[in-house]
């Protein structure tokens, strides 16, 4: 398999690869890295599980390796030693910009009808 833009490089899978459980299942299973690199695809891209690759195995596969590693606490580590291993300076921005309608700003109201037109109900009224 050819290595894409944001996959891991082979000094990264080096450093993750010792720390991955390696339990054998009575199925055969499916590459390792090629499963890490599908949940990583996922969360970079912010899809669906159901939209992760056919390169990176069946999506419900690597769903569940995210799951089960979450539970065992296995992404703690693999960040955990992936930041120690870096050797570089970490520059982080963050220009993330939400705008919400100003329907929205506010919690969902009922309508109440008066003689004088629609307002807003308060919910303890």
């Amino acid at each position: 398999m050819t290595r894409r833009r944001y996959e891991l490089t082979a000094r990264e899978w080096l450093i993750i690869e010792p720390l991955l459980p390696n339990k054998a299942r009575g199925v055969p299973g499916v590459d390792d890295r090629r499963v890490l690199n599908g949940i990583l695809w996922r969360f970079r891209t912010g899809s669906p599980w159901a939209e992760v690759p056919e390169r990176y195995g069946p999506s419900t596969t690597c769903y569940n390796r995210f799951v089960r590693g979450r539970k065992a606490g296995v992404w703690d580590r693999l960040l955990a030693a992936v930041s120690t291993a870096f050797e570089g300076e970490i520059v982080m921005i963050d220009s993330t910009c939400v705008r919400v309608h100003q329907h929205g700003a506010t919690g969902k109201k009922e309508i109440q009808r008066s003689r004088h037109g629609t307002f807003p109900r308060r919910p303890h009224e």
